[in-house]
């Protein structure tokens, strides 16, 4: 019997579908279905009754499953600590990273963090869509956000602040806009997430909190494209100032408004469980401190945000 096979049957128990398990193990179903049944055939019953409409527990798989888990957990557990031990850094980052952040600013941080460390691989979900480990094919997420369920594990990398922003080329024909007064009458950049427009956006002015609801041209739940048409001076969007950081540094866009500071974020690593949590994802976690730190440091040089900003 080989520890796959055990994997295998874990995700079916967990998901009641050899089609789901092997999606999310990224196999074939018939390679996932063979392993069931080697297992089956090494222990002499069956561990799950088969309908056409559904896979459920049965007697013995009740028992054998949760025994089953905790080995598994005392066998990870045990290789963790001996890569620990020795400093070993390999294996497959599955992470899931939004568009905008994740295209522009990320996926250049990963490259390099691969040449530095050559035993390790990437596989990477790029999508603004909230991520389910439940379903999706991967072992962490980095998201803005602190998280708010209680089964998963995550290290906040940094506070983020948003930024008001629009091209040169915009204020140039529109004009700059310096209260909210001014700002209803500007096309503003829309962000669409889970069918929900984003179009009241929230400021603080003077300790009081300001909120308005803006009208715009174009609306998208692609982060990337929001900013795209910002830099094409297309309109103003409020973004996070890590994804505009390239843009900001570099005079494509200017951050504008600066007596109303747009309501922060975080942004946070995500990992389902303990478990998942490898020397690997350690270090990643501290890599990604570190640049997104320097990112900030150039902003703050530049006058872009001050330091009390990022507390």
């Amino acid at each position: 019997m080989l520890l796959q096979d055990l994997e295998v049957i874990l995700k079916v128990a967990e998901f009641r579908s050899i089609t789901l398990a092997a999606t999310h193990l990224d196999m074939r179903i018939a390679t996932a279905s063979a392993a069931v049944k080697r297992v089956e055939a090494s222990l002499g019953v069956e561990l799950f009754i088969r309908t056409t409409r559904q896979l459920r527990l049965s007697p013995a798989g009740e028992h054998y499953i949760p025994q089953c888990e905790q080995a598994m957990l005392i066998l990870k557990s045990a290789k963790q600590n001996v890569r620990e031990d020795l400093g070993i850094i390999d294996g497959e980052i599955r992470i899931a990273l939004s568009s905008d952040l994740g295209r522009n600013i990320v996926i250049p941080w990963l490259d390099d963090f691969l040449e530095q460390h050559p035993k390790v691989s990437l596989r990477a979900s790029i999508s603004d869509r909230n991520i389910d480990f439940y379903h999706d094919s991967v072992d962490m997420a980095l998201r803005y956000g602190s998280p708010s369920e209680a089964n998963v594990y995550g290290f906040k990398i940094c506070t983020v602040p948003r930024v008001l922003c629009a091209s040169p080329e915009y204020l140039d024909k529109h004009g700059t806009p310096l209260t909210l007064e001014d700002l209803s009458d500007h096309n503003a950049l829309l962000y669409q997430l889970d069918r929900l427009i984003h179009d009241e956006w929230v400021f603080t002015n003077n300790g009081s909190l300001n909120k308005i609801k803006l009208k715009g041209n174009r609306a998208s739940d692609d982060a990337d494209l929001v900013r795209r048409w910002c830099v094409a001076g297309l309109g103003i969007a409020l973004k996070s100032s890590l994804d505009m950081s390239k843009d900001l540094l570099n005079d494509n866009v200017i951050s504008i408004m600066a007596d109303y500071q747009p309501i922060g974020t975080e942004l946070w690593l995500i990992c389902p469980s303990r478990q998942s949590i490898t020397p690997t994802v350690r270090l990643l976690r501290d890599y990604l401190r570190a640049q997104t730190k320097d990112v900030f440091s150039r902003l703050v040089d530049k006058g872009i945000l001050t330091a009390d900003m990022l507390k």
